[in-house]
């Protein structure tokens, strides 16, 4: 696993929205694993990165800080639907086609056990179930460095166009 604080510098920023869906989903991650494009600004604020990236499959990892803590002392469950999040669905954005674009629909997570902030670096696995015309689901796991299961998720997308429409 990589630890996010020890990457090269990474660029924080936003992808022009036309660049980014006029080409396809890979392409596009695989620019930001490459770091042809920039890290997106939750990225660096939650402390997570994209580190794997391939048809229908894509890794994050991360070290959730003390910055994350809930009342209780434990990392917020907030910080990891976000990761989750972060993984169900950039494992559907490998597959859209240039022109499209993807948002969430529904999100269910199950979490397992607690994540503290001692826990250290963190890997979410997020796996394409279906993809269709319109709709894709996913589902992801969250584990420690241990291999053991922290949290896990579900996704479903709505697939669309993004392509501006002609003025009418």
């Amino acid at each position: 696993m990589t630890d996010v604080a020890a990457s090269p510098a990474l660029r924080y920023g936003v992808v022009d929205m036309a660049e980014a869906t006029g080409q396809d989903g890979m392409d596009f991650l695989r620019g930001m694993l490459e770091q042809r494009y920039p890290a997106p600004p939750i990225a660096g604020a939650m402390g997570f990165i994209l580190t794997e990236a391939e048809p229908g499959r894509v890794v994050f990892e991360g070290t959730p800080t003390a910055d994350f803590l809930n009342p209780l002392g434990t990392i917020h469950g907030g910080w990891t639907a976000t990761i989750l999040d972060s993984a169900l669905g950039c494992c559907v954005h490998t597959l859209i086609k240039a022109g499209q674009a993807y948002t969430t629909v529904e999100m269910k997570v199950n979490y397992v056990r607690a994540l503290m902030p001692h826990t250290g670096l963190v890997r979410c696995e997020g796996k394409v179930i279906h993809a269709g015309g319109r709709i894709a689901t996913s589902e992801a796991k969250l584990v420690d460095g241990k291999g053991r299961l922290i949290a896990h998720g579900t996704e479903t997308c709505l697939i669309f166009d993004a392509r501006p429409s002609a003025p009418a």
